[in-house]
């Protein structure tokens, strides 16, 4: 396999008979899509962008919630050489300009009318050609590009298109903006894909007889490179509703694989512990004595036969209704994009569900390190050993530089750009701040750019406290703050339905976020939570004054990315005047430590 769409191949040999190689939940009912249907959907969808002149190299823009027609709009579009620009439906509308004009898009697909809605404007000022999945009056449909190609078969010419492609083509064209800026088109070619579905693939140890869940954005680099791996090894692809809907989905089609990130995570669990504090007193005891056991558990280590009877009562009485729950069936959850507090993933361990924690970026397509099955290929707090193939050194200043054949071909249009990020030597860099634990062991410490140095000249590294702050019950979402001033400092967004339980325990009134914030006893509670983080850290690092606030970051107003990660400049710039307030002295708690 040196393509992408070789898997095509790889299903008509392999997996032609599969009934069920997609499924999405439409109408209240799972709709399969069989091995056969990927195949002939896919050249179908090739030959009709052929009729419509879409040719080797062209943009086509998809704005594509997760479906089955996503893969079927890859396929088609790879297999002829055109290349997929795929765009998050959240973005601003000056993103969208952004990129239609860098891209020079001409040809759009998108899922349904509320998509459309969003940025009809801006396709009609492009003058862009659009098909929807959803049946939308004016536009052109899915069906519509599947008739094209029945009408106008083309296989002979598809066939001499698709052997003239070669493994160091441009697969795909995926802006990605980071942290700041406009959008930067990212090249990424097929051998770049391929030599990541083929490292990754042996890690899972999973086949045909196996179901995986998809919720993240396919138009990220981390579920697509994942999808085309459950695809590789025959696995069923099940998409979610919606982020929304994924403990029900989950509970109906029962995955045995899934790809997350850190808050997906965090919530799902702060879920079951809400859960847990709602049992009368003697269940409740013993819930939280499971999940203790839980924090303590070592994926590498056995145990004392002491903890051992203990880990095999609690999973008789708590865990397994944890994997009941989370369908039954569930083995692994991989989890990237972010740095996962240590305690969450030892208790999912501890529950007998591996979380696999990975590292990488957009620009290496995106794995540089994940953590394995193997003896000794798992250590909690890491991000696994570097990927067969991929090489990492660790820089003077500790940033992590990385090469190998998943690095990406450059940045479209911007060659300088590309040079500022890729040495002569291939050595990529990646921005962020890590170090080796065991001379095997990736560690991330933090993002280059956004270490924080405080007005003394001192350096912090707000991941590590933010992380240490979220083991908190009380705290759901924190930003550290602090860059040029002469101490850090915290906006915290309370775990509001654990303060509505811990206020019915204590006998207050919970009245909502707004007059919870004001509160005191609340505000002198997780202030406590606050004094304890500071107990670990060195005097530079302590948090002296923190904000509470009412709204949580979101996906909505521009302060998480579309995989959840804080964006902290627009966080900054959302609350600058309240930031300003606060090292004025207008607003804030202070952090009175006990001593």
């Amino acid at each position: 396999m040196k393509r992408i769409f070789d898997l095509l191949e790889l299903y008509k040999k392999e997996y032609i008979h599969k009934e069920t190689a997609f499924s999405i939940k439409r109408k209240n009912q799972w709709v399969r899509f069989s091995a056969q249907q990927y195949f002939e959907y896919s050249n179908l969808i090739s030959q009709a962008f052929l009729n419509l002149r879409i040719s080797k190299g062209t943009h086509v823009a998809t704005i594509l919630n997760n479906s089955p027609e996503w893969n079927f709009v890859d396929m088609g579009l790879l297999q002829i050489g055109a290349i997929q620009v795929p765009i998050y439906p959240t973005i601003s509308k000056e993103h969208f300009r952004h990129i239609f004009i860098d891209a020079e898009i001409n040809v759009a697909i998108i899922s349904n009318k509320d998509i459309y809605n969003n940025i009809k404007e801006i396709l009609e000022e492009f003058n862009i050609r659009t098909f929807s999945v959803e049946k939308i009056n004016g536009l052109e449909s899915f069906e519509d590009l599947l008739e094209e190609g029945k009408r106008h078969p083309t296989a002979e010419r598809l066939s001499e298109l698709s052997s003239a492609i070669s493994e160091k083509d441009v697969a795909t064209l995926i802006y990605t903006s980071g942290t700041t800026g406009l959008p930067k088109g990212v090249m990424l070619t097929h051998r770049n894909m391929v030599s990541q579905i083929l490292a990754v693939a042996p890690i899972s140890g999973m086949g045909v007889q196996h179901k995986s869940l998809s919720f993240l954005p396919l138009c990220h680099v981390y579920e697509r490179m994942l999808n085309y791996m459950y695809q590789y090894l025959g696995l069923s692809i099940y998409y979610a509703e919606s982020i929304e809907k994924v403990g029900e989905n989950i509970r109906e089609c029962n995955p045995h694989i899934f790809c997350a990130v850190p808050r997906v995570l965090e919530k799902t669990y702060d879920k079951i512990v809400a859960k847990g504090r709602d049992l009368k007193p003697i269940p409740k005891n013993i819930f939280f004595w499971a999940l203790h056991l839980g924090k303590k558990y070592d994926p590498n280590l056995k145990g004392s036969l002491f903890y051992r009877i203990q880990l095999y009562v609690a999973d008789k009485l708590i865990f397994s209704k944890w994997r009941k729950a989370l369908g039954n069936q569930l083995d692994i959850i991989v989890s990237g994009s972010a740095s996962l507090q240590e305690e969450i993933a030892r208790v999912f361990w501890a529950a007998r569900i591996k979380v696999m924690e990975g590292y990488g970026l957009t620009e290496t397509s995106p794995v540089i390190a994940v953590s394995t099955l193997e003896p000794n290929g798992v250590k909690i707090g890491t991000v696994g050993p570097v990927l067969n193939g991929v090489e990492v050194k660790i820089a003077d200043d500790g940033e992590i530089l990385t090469r190998g054949p998943n690095v990406m071909k450059g940045y479209y249009k911007h060659p300088q750009w590309t040079k500022e990020i890729i040495d002569k030597e291939g050595w990529l860099k990646t921005g962020d701040i890590g170090e080796f634990e065991d001379s095997r062991f990736l560690r991330i410490t933090d993002r280059k750019k956004e270490m924080i140095k405080t007005s003394g000249g001192k350096y912090i590294a707000p991941q590590v406290l933010e992380n240490l702050l979220k083991s908190s019950p009380f705290i759901e979402q924190v930003i550290v703050i602090g860059d040029k001033k002469n101490y850090a400092a915290a906006l915290i967004v309370p775990n509001f339905q654990h303060l509505k339980s811990w206020s019915a325990v204590k006998g207050l009134k919970y009245k909502g976020a707004e007059k919870a914030i004001k509160t005191h006893r609340i505000v002198r509670r997780i202030r406590e939570e606050v004094v304890k983080t500071n107990y670990h850290l060195g005097q530079t690092e302590k948090i002296k004054k923190f904000i509470l606030l009412s709204e949580p970051f979101s996906i909505e107003d521009q302060t998480l990315s579309p995989t959840l990660k804080l964006r902290r400049n627009e966080i900054i710039k959302n609350y600058t005047h309240l930031i300003e307030d606060l090292y004025d002295g207008k607003v804030g708690v202070d952090v009175i430590e006990k001593k």
